[in-house]
């Protein structure tokens, strides 16, 4: 059976009043030498510029649903607490900016404590706004909204899940940030971190530059002399290309623009530097939460599949990363011991676990889905009846007690075929 770690300990709450407005919020203490750079720019950019709405937010993303992540990372979920409940988890958002990943963070994770901090006030102040709209602070259990630095957070106990998704790569000590995180994290828990990959950034590098050559600053003129630049370059030229396929769309928001080609703190990484990255920190890399692109099925076939397929891990990442100039970031998840994931090859310790429907599909319940990465999905009706089975059980029933007219050998293929699918997360015996 694998031991799950106890409850994260977590900080006295019980005397914390409700966040109050970032206005209202005591200056962070300047930790890192590039706060109070990187606080001005996103106070005049609050980033990111997603618009807001009432109601939740549009579909999901598995990577801020805290039971996705730990089954897909770890293979398997811990059991439900008494009463069968959404499982606690105390969660940090840290490097919140406009609330959109704390927006989701809520409403995928009900009954979940949820902290977001960041340094800007004027980003923090859309996250309110966008929080409040959206009715998140209802979804979960708390929700704190603080402006302060992820290098002070020292008194806050210990958190299941971390995440962090563009924040440290704008400290101008990144790994001071990465230590200080690898310190909140919970035994058995896990950090999902997003940074700057140096060789898909090569075109976005070579604008900053030039930009910081023409003096346009990082306000307002910055703006206007970036969009001028990118439009004026002749039509053939490898910036003014790049930009217009892969990016137009994602920097149609000022403050999305500022952040890709005017930010004044930046730092980029490759593989093997993220990797000592990593290590100074003692971290683990568990796994990435886009692993698809790191896929050599992707980019080859044939007997130079086959040798790339046999190559240990790190070599094969390299291979990727050798093969393809696009990487732009890396999105990896993070524990403090290495992490062996449940493979679910014994037949007895499968038909004993229970199962629980994955909160991101769409379409559920049904056979024509869109799976956790929003693509289509085809499940076969015996798969159907067996998870609607499921759901009807009572929670932690077994798959092998499921009542259904179902040898021991189909509920075994059946389920296995789920879990691959990431449409069913085992459950721990």
């Amino acid at each position: 059976m694998q031991e799950f770690p106890p409850p994260s300990p977590a900080a006295d709450l019980s005397a914390v009043p409700e966040a109050s407005t970032p206005d209202a919020a005591p200056e962070p203490p300047p930790l890192d030498a590039a706060t109070p750079v990187v606080s001005a720019f996103y106070d005049r950019f609050p980033y990111p510029g997603d618009p807001l709405q009432d109601g939740p937010p549009p579909g999901y993303n598995w990577r801020w649903c805290v039971d996705s992540v730990i089954a897909s990372v770890r293979g398997v979920l811990p059991p439900r607490p008494p009463g069968h409940g959404p499982r606690p988890w105390r969660v940090l958002d840290a490097g919140c900016g406009t609330g959109v990943s704390t927006d989701y963070l809520c409403h995928l994770n009900p009954e979940a404590t949820v902290l977001a901090v960041d340094i800007s006030a004027g980003a923090l102040e859309v996250a309110q706004e966008r929080l409040r709209r959206s009715g998140a602070r209802e979804r979960v259990r708390e929700l704190r909204v603080e402006r302060r630095s992820l290098l002070d957070l020292g008194d806050e106990g210990l958190f299941d899940v971390i995440n962090s998704v563009g924040v440290l790569h704008h400290l101008a000590q990144p790994d001071a940030g990465l230590k200080a995180l690898a310190e909140r994290l919970a035994p058995g828990g896990l950090l999902h971190l997003f940074l700057y990959a140096e060789a898909g950034r090569w075109e976005i590098h070579r604008t900053q530059r030039a930009l910081g050559l023409l003096g346009a600053g990082s306000g307002a003129a910055g703006l206007r002399l970036g969009r001028e630049l990118l439009s004026q370059l002749p039509a053939g030229n490898r910036l003014r290309r790049h930009h217009e396929e892969r990016w137009a769309l994602d920097t149609a928001a000022d403050a999305n623009f500022a952040d890709m080609y005017l930010h004044p703190q930046e730092t980029s990484f490759s593989l093997a530097s993220l990797l000592a990255f990593l290590g100074e920190a003692r971290l683990h890399l568990v796994g990435f939460s886009n692993p698809e692109v790191w896929d050599p099925a992707r980019l080859l076939s044939g007997e130079l599949l086959e040798r790339a397929r046999a190559l240990p891990a790190r070599q094969r990442w390299e291979l990727v990363e050798a093969l393809d100039p696009d990487i732009s970031h890396f999105e990896v998840f993070l524990s403090r011991d290495p992490l062996t994931p449940r493979d679910w090859s014994d037949d007895a310790a499968l038909l004993a676990a229970a199962g629980e429907v994955n909160r991101c599909l769409w379409g559920w319940p049904g056979t024509a889905l869109l799976d956790p990465d929003l693509r289509p999905l085809e499940i076969d009706p015996g798969d159907l009846a067996l998870m609607v089975a499921w759901g009807d059980a009572p929670p932690g029933t077994p798959l092998g007690a499921l009542p259904l007219a179902m040898a021991a050998s189909e509920r075994l293929e059946r389920a296995r075929r789920l879990i691959r699918q990431r449409v069913l997360l085992p459950v721990e015996a």
